[in-house]
């Protein structure tokens, strides 16, 4: 059966495939996106100093704490001095500008997303442990132990974290996709996605999935939507990479 690829829903992003009149592989018809950029914005900001005083006395670490336990509606972004050198880490809550020194200590961080989204402190090291879960888990995936990191973010995903855990699902569908369990990667990708619909990088595993599926006309919706939500990917290597494997993949399979 013969058909025509869909056009993109946004006229900003060009097709990522070469235009064709007759192909016969695009057996999937994705669905509308219904979560344009712009559409769902973070309620709240976390911004935290790395200037030359906050770094010295650990902002960098706790900017990665924040940013691996904070819900999906609340944004954590670096900036600049913030004044106040000397009482750091500094960071501040936008919009309502509350200010937070001495944010040095994993549960100090731990304890200011609780403050935010109304956990406990028993939700709080939930947080934490299910990121450090996932940290381990990013090492055993980078050795090639796949299942064991598909476990330890299993895990991790049973704590029922308060923040993070559409990165969490993110991580395991890439686990899932490098063993070969495609219908348990799209699975998680759509998991990630529903939980922050503006995280660029459940798109890309989505893709990913459809990718491996030779669903190219679905991996191109996927790709091209995590390009809208974050158009700096365009220069990344590994974008680059995906794309050249997608018009790759679909050319070969034209030629069938």
């Amino acid at each position: 059966m013969k058909g025509q690829m869909s056009s993109l829903s946004s006229t900003h992003v060009p097709s990522l495939l070469p235009q064709n009149k007759n192909l016969s592989i695009f057996k999937f018809k994705a669905a509308p996106n219904p979560y344009k950029c712009g559409r769902i914005k973070a309620e709240m900001e976390i911004k935290v100093c790395v200037n030359r005083t906050c770094r010295r006395q650990g902002s960098m670490q706790t900017l990665e704490i924040l940013s691996g336990i904070a819900p999906p509606d609340v944004a954590v972004k670096s900036c600049g001095c913030l004044g106040h050198c000397g009482a750091g880490p500094n960071l501040v809550v936008l919009p309502d500008g509350v200010f937070v020194g001495h944010c040095g200590t994993a549960a100090r961080a731990a304890d200011v997303v609780m403050a935010l989204c109304g956990g406990s402190g028993s939700d709080a090291w939930k947080s934490l442990d299910a990121l450090a879960l996932r940290k381990q888990a990013e090492v055993e995936f980078h050795g090639g132990n796949f299942s064991e990191a598909e476990l330890l973010l299993s895990q991790a995903i049973d704590l029922k974290p308060c923040g993070g855990i559409h990165i969490i699902y993110k991580d395991r569908s890439f686990a899932k996709l490098a063993m070969g369990d495609y219908s348990g990667a799209l699975e998680d990708a759509k998991e990630a996605m529903a939980l922050a619909p503006q995280y660029s990088e459940a798109y890309i595993c989505l893709g990913d999935a459809f990718l491996a599926m030779n669903q190219f006309d679905a991996a191109e919706k996927s790709y091209s939507t995590s390009l809208e939500l974050d158009p700096s990917i365009r220069h990344s290597r590994s974008f680059k990479a995906r794309i050249a494997k997608l018009q790759e993949k679909f050319a070969a399979a034209n030629m069938l």
